[in-house]
């Protein structure tokens, strides 16, 4: 059974299995430590998942991956940027859609968002394929819009508005 929960002290050292794993990682946002200790995790626990809305992706009782929305400001107050992550062992499962869509109509049925976005590195096909399936749309591809792993890659801005 999947369920959204925010993080426990318990999913340390999940966490730092899961994210110490390159292939995981290599279309991860750089923000996120490489590598990725126990103070990694020590800190998006107790600090760093209470920025924004962040829950932990649970199936089964066993912590899977992290979804987060996080708002905008000034005048893009009722948009957020979205992301999320699945550990590679539980890949091609449906968790990611399924997370995802649980998130979207948690932040739009109570939160003030009227349109979330998500920003994927072009090639990542597998979290284009999870935005499409949840009903978001492909807004722009910004060219050579981000340089990591010594790459350059496009950019693809997807969102979802309320309806």
């Amino acid at each position: 059974m999947l369920e959204l929960r925010k993080f426990e002290q318990k999913d340390e050292a999940l966490l730092v299995s899961y994210l110490n794993d390159q292939d995981l990682m290599y279309f991860l946002s750089a923000r996120i430590p490489q590598p990725y200790t126990y103070e990694s995790a020590n800190w998006w626990i107790n600090t760093g998942s209470k920025i924004g809305v962040v829950y932990a992706i649970i199936n089964d009782g066993v912590l899977v991956g992290s979804l987060g929305a996080i708002p905008g400001e000034f005048e893009k107050q009722r948009t957020a940027e979205i992301g999320y992550w699945v550990a590679r062992s539980y890949w091609g499962k449906g968790l990611a859609s399924a997370a995802l869509n649980k998130f979207t109509h948690l932040l739009f049925e109570n939160t003030h968002f009227i349109r979330l976005y998500a920003s994927v590195i072009e090639g990542n096909l597998a979290s284009a394929r999870v935005l499409e399936k949840c009903g978001y749309k492909l807004d722009a591809v910004l060219e050579k819009a981000i340089y990591k792993n010594d790459v350059i890659f496009n950019e693809l801005h997807y969102s979802k508005i309320r309806t």
